[in-house]
């Protein structure tokens, strides 16, 4: 059940309604709107808990959520969610967040130089994997440590705020040090306790889709987080697992609208993960541009062929820059800008 109080409530309401909902056996989440107070009453409301809160003073209405994923719902919160990473950017407003960067941290030397010409063609943020989960045990694995060492000085260098993967649990904190946005992957999706332990900390959190994932099994993974209290998550498609062998994934690009309607959290898309080929990569930007992306996450390498992780869906920082360009007609053409 949502509670929505009104725009003209006191604290002191605000206070009594939340009072009266634990009360009645709810866990309580406030969200704090332009012009609304939200609670979100966690567990089984009935009709009559609906009706009793209806009466109180100050709120305007009361609603049983018929999704089975409650704060991430738009029925919990109307209002698009914006996530303010670094202090200067916003994802879910009109510009568009663009995360580029190579899939794996190798060297110093080779992330600035990607940093610095990622962010002259107008990148918002760095990405690169310090901690690489790898279909197989012998492939490279990433540099850990020294890897975020290495992200934190492109980021002094750059200026521009960093996303990386965190594992397990044991290395939120280790991470989250040095990240500015923990990054989920997708074979991580549905591991609950690391879900649980990054929505203990102050930090967005960018959640990938699972290969084999339903949306809505997609939007519980980020209720999961939202339920400890983190609420500035980032959802991030990057292709589902069909029988198509052409490309690495089916990059499903009407997740984009579905999600926007259910959920007011940010939706970027990763279409190099989505294609696995850096051929497709431009077109498939544009096309969640168009679809109503809110950013896009690009793998980007000085030397794809020699790449450690994921070379052939690397661009190059020349084609990188090219995209940019290219997509500025089309976020414009859907009222969006770079």
């Amino acid at each position: 059940m949502i509670v929505v109080m009104s725009s003209q409530a006191t604290a002191e309401q605000i206070e009594q309604a939340v009072e009266r909902l634990e009360s009645m056996g709810f866990g309580v989440h406030r969200s704090t709107g332009e012009n609304h107070t939200i609670l979100g009453a966690i567990g089984k409301p009935r009709e009559e808990d609906r009706t009793v809160m209806e009466m109180m003073p100050g709120v305007e209405r009361a609603v049983l959520v018929s999704q089975p994923f409650k704060l991430v719902s738009r029925e919990f919160k109307k209002e698009n969610s914006v996530i303010e990473v670094g202090g200067h950017i916003r994802i879910g407003e009109d510009k568009l967040a663009v995360i580029a960067g190579p899939c794996a941290v190798e060297d110093e030397e080779s992330l600035i130089q990607v940093a610095i010409e990622a962010k002259k063609a107008g990148a918002s943020m760095l990405r690169g994997g310090a901690f690489k989960p790898r279909t197989s045990p012998y492939s490279f694995q990433g540099l850990e440590k020294e890897g975020l060492e290495i992200l934190a000085r492109a980021r002094e260098i750059s200026g521009l705020p960093v996303v990386t993967e965190v594992l397990d649990q044991y290395s939120v904190e280790l991470v989250a040090s040095y990240a500015d946005v923990l990054q989920i992957g997708a074979r991580n999706m549905q591991n609950f306790r690391l879900l649980r332990e990054v929505g203990r900390v102050d930090k967005p959190v960018l959640l990938k889709r699972g290969m084999s994932a339903t949306m809505e099994e997609w939007l519980m993974a980020a209720e999961y987080i939202l339920s400890e209290g983190n609420h500035r998550v980032i959802l991030c498609e990057r292709g589902i697992r069909t029988f198509e062998t052409y490309t690495r994934n089916t990059l499903d690009l009407s997740a984009v609208p579905v999600i926007k309607h259910l959920s007011h959290l940010p939706v970027i898309v990763d279409p190099s993960h989505g294609t696995g080929n850096w051929r497709w990569v431009p077109a498939m930007s544009k096309a969640a541009v168009a679809a109503g992306a809110d950013g896009l996450m690009l793998e980007v390498h000085p030397a794809p062929q020699q790449a450690l992780s994921d070379g052939a869906q690397s661009l190059t920082p020349d084609k990188f820059a090219r995209l940019m360009t290219e997509l500025g007609s089309v976020a414009e053409s859907v009222g969006r800008g770079l």
